[in-house]
C-alpha cells in the first residue's frame, strides 16, 4: 500500500553533558578552561567572586579563581589556580598548574607548572615541575621522580 517515508522532525540531541550535576559544579560565572585539562575528566571551579575560609576536598579536578584560606586535597586530580586566585593553603593535588598566586607548600604527585604570571611562595615537592619566565617563585624545591613511579603503579 503506502510506503511514505516519514522524516524524523525532532530536534537534535543535546550534546552529552559531562558528568552529572552534581559532579560538575560551577560558580560565580562562566568556567574559563585552561589549556592541559583533559576534556573527559570532570572540573569543578570555584568563581574569582568566592572566598573560602576551610578545608576543600575532592575526587575532580578543580579551578580555582577566587580566594581559598585553609588546606586543598585533591589526590591524584590536577588543581588549577586561575590568574585571579589567591590561595593561602597547604596544597596535595595530582598535578598543579599556577596562573595566580598560592603561599603555602605545594604537594603535588605528577607534577607542578608555574606560568608566566603565576606566584609561588612557600615549598614544592613533586616529580617534575616547570617554571616559566615571569613566574615569581620564592622557597624549597625537592623533585622525587619515584613519585610519579608510585602513581602510576
Amino acid at each position: 500500500m503506502w510506503t511514505k517515508q516519514q522524516t524524523q522532525t525532532e530536534a537534535p540531541a543535546a550534546p552529552p553533558v559531562q558528568g552529572s550535576a552534581s559532579s560538575v559544579a560551577s560558580f560565580g560565572g562562566p568556567s574559563t578552561a585552561r589549556p592541559g585539562i583533559t576534556a573527559a575528566r570532570n572540573l569543578a571551579s570555584l568563581g574569582s567572586s568566592l572566598v573560602i575560609k576551610g578545608q576543600i576536598t575532592g575526587t575532580e579536578d578543580l579551578q580555582i579563581d577566587g580566594k581559598v584560606d585553609g588546606p586543598i586535597s585533591l589526590r591524584g586530580h590536577q588543581l588549577t589556580v586561575g590568574s585571579t586566585a589567591q590561595l593561602n593553603s597547604e596544597i596535595h593535588a595530582g598535578e598543579v598548574v599556577v596562573y595566580g598566586k598560592v603561599v603555602g607548600t605545594l604537594h603535588a604527585r605528577a607534577r607542578v607548572d608555574v606560568k608566566k604570571d603565576g606566584s609561588v611562595i612557600g615549598d614544592i615537592s613533586t616529580a617534575r615541575i616547570s617554571i616559566e619566565d615571569g613566574a615569581h617563585f620564592k622557597g624549597r624545591i625537592e623533585i622525587d621522580p619515584t613519585k610519579s613511579e608510585a602513581a602510576a603503579d
